[in-house]
């Protein structure tokens, strides 16, 4: 197989190599979360934004559209206070709504409390916020 390659609109996996997989974005940024949308459906991923917890609960259980493929993949915005990501992702777990799904944080660099939080709270990937917006199709294939 082929190295993915990177150019300026995002990064394209070598062909054959990785599955579609249906992602679920939670973030209330809606400029930065099509950002990351955007880069990951160039690379093949079926992306979800979702804006706030109740809405995630629901679309895992099923409830908005029960024909809707589950979730390979839940993203994460660590940046958004309001959201609190870290404590709704926990809270998933706890309760075993994620299941094994895997999960992706990201966060401001400057925050390292952030980081940590979501550390404990369980996410399979923690990495800065431009971290993200340079390989975040990289960063989803690792997780899948």
């Amino acid at each position: 197989m082929g190295a993915p390659t990177v150019g300026t609109r995002g990064v394209s996996p070598p062909a054959g190599s990785i599955a579609m997989a249906r992602v679920l974005a939670l973030t209330g940024d809606l400029l930065f979360g099509s950002r990351v949308q955007g880069a990951l459906t160039l690379a093949g991923h079926d992306v979800e934004l979702i804006d706030d917890a109740t809405r995630l609960r629901e679309r895992l259980a099923g409830s908005t559209d029960p024909t809707l493929p589950e979730a390979e993949l839940l993203v994460v915005d660590l940046t958004d206070a309001e959201l609190d990501g870290a404590g709704v992702v926990e809270s998933l777990k706890l309760a075993g709504e994620l299941g094994s799904t895997p999960t992706l944080g990201f966060y401001s660099h400057v925050d390292a409390a952030a980081r940590e939080r979501a550390e404990r709270a369980g996410f399979d990937l923690v990495v800065a916020r431009s971290r993200m917006a340079r390989e975040g199709p990289l960063l989803v294939a690792g997780l899948l």
